[in-house]
């Protein structure tokens, strides 16, 4: 997948939709480093608030435009209840911060300590 940000196009590696249940899921109860990156697809712009409550590291929340910009971009921290968006958003895209998506963070967040 890839994603436009801040006039780069940045390719995210194995990245697998979320469907149904799944959705409600996100990365609960995944292992950090056997979780994949997830998408969230919306038919219509939406301002869903996120959970990483079960969620046992840390990961970055990317909320994309129709066209896969950026519209904003947070590190998330574990067992948190609400999160919310600030902007209406198409699709969510959760990436564990593990080894395989290293490079990917690095580009996305810059050189500190994530």
């Amino acid at each position: 997948m890839k994603i436009n940000f801040k006039d780069k196009e940045v390719e995210i590696p194995d990245v697998k939709e979320c469907k149904s249940f799944a959705m409600g899921k996100g990365l609960m109860f995944s292992r950090r480093e056997k979780a994949k990156a997830l998408l969230f697809k919306f038919k219509n712009p939406v301002k869903f608030h996120l959970t990483s409550l079960f969620v046992f590291f840390p990961f970055l929340a990317i909320w994309l435009d129709d066209k896969n910009n950026v519209v904003e971009m947070r590190k998330i921290k574990p067992f948190i209840l609400e999160i919310p968006s600030t902007k209406s958003y198409y699709k969510l895209v959760e990436i564990p911060i593990n080894k395989t998506y290293h490079g990917v963070v690095k580009i996305l967040v810059g050189h500190r300590k994530v």
